[in-house]
């Protein structure tokens, strides 16, 4: 069955609604679905794709549930782009709010920001569309050019391309090494300020 039939199919048995005017499509080997009151879902599975808008997500399963197909819930080899802003992810388990524009990254999760040429991986990751906000919690790596930033707790701010560190943060630049108990880093000009007890080394 094609996608395009596939897609009319789906949309006269469940009658898939979308938030607002957000763009929303689908596609998938599979489909299933309840339309028990309270219970609305939809799964699919096999080569599995939706659209969310800008926000193209990819994996083996993908569930949308909630009031008007709020939650989108990808599990196993999640892949993600959103177009726009160009962010690519990966991760075991992603959640997708559409109405907030907010998504969840749990398991071992890679964010890309290409743009801004800067890579950013850790076991929970929690993307803000709209404020361009990114959290990162436990194991965090991130990566530009040739600089390393590792921490527990981590905050990027995007439109500013401010990175504030916490949790144990170690900065590396080229063989300098920068400790301390906070540490806030301008992703534009590489400049670090550090806050707390603070340690480090500088080759010359």
């Amino acid at each position: 069955m094609n996608s395009a039939l596939f897609a009319f199919i789906f949309f006269i048995l469940f009658g898939i609604q979308t938030v607002s005017a957000d763009v929303f499509t689908f596609k998938a080997d599979k489909m299933s679905g309840s339309k028990a009151l309270g219970r609305e879902i939809t799964i699919l599975t096999g080569n599995a794709e939706v659209r969310s808008d800008n926000l193209l997500l990819r994996a083996e399963r993908i569930e949308i549930h909630g009031d008007e197909n709020q939650f989108i819930d990808c599990m196993g080899n999640v892949w993600g782009l959103e177009e726009e802003k160009d962010i690519l992810f990966n991760t075991d388990r992603l959640r997708y709010d559409r109405k907030l524009k907010i998504a969840r990254l749990e398991g071992n999760s890679t964010l890309e920001d290409r743009k801004n040429e800067i890579v950013a991986r850790g076991r929970f990751i929690e993307y803000d569309d709209e404020n361009e906000i990114t959290i990162l919690q436990i194991s965090i790596r991130l990566f530009k050019d040739e600089m390393v930033c590792r921490s527990e707790h981590a905050v990027y701010h995007r439109k500013e391309k401010l990175l504030d560190l916490s949790g144990f943060p170690i900065v590396y630049k080229k063989e300098d090494e920068f400790r301390a108990d906070r540490i806030r880093v301008d992703l534009d000009t590489d400049d670090v300020v550090m806050e707390g007890t603070v340690s480090g080394t500088i080759k010359n």
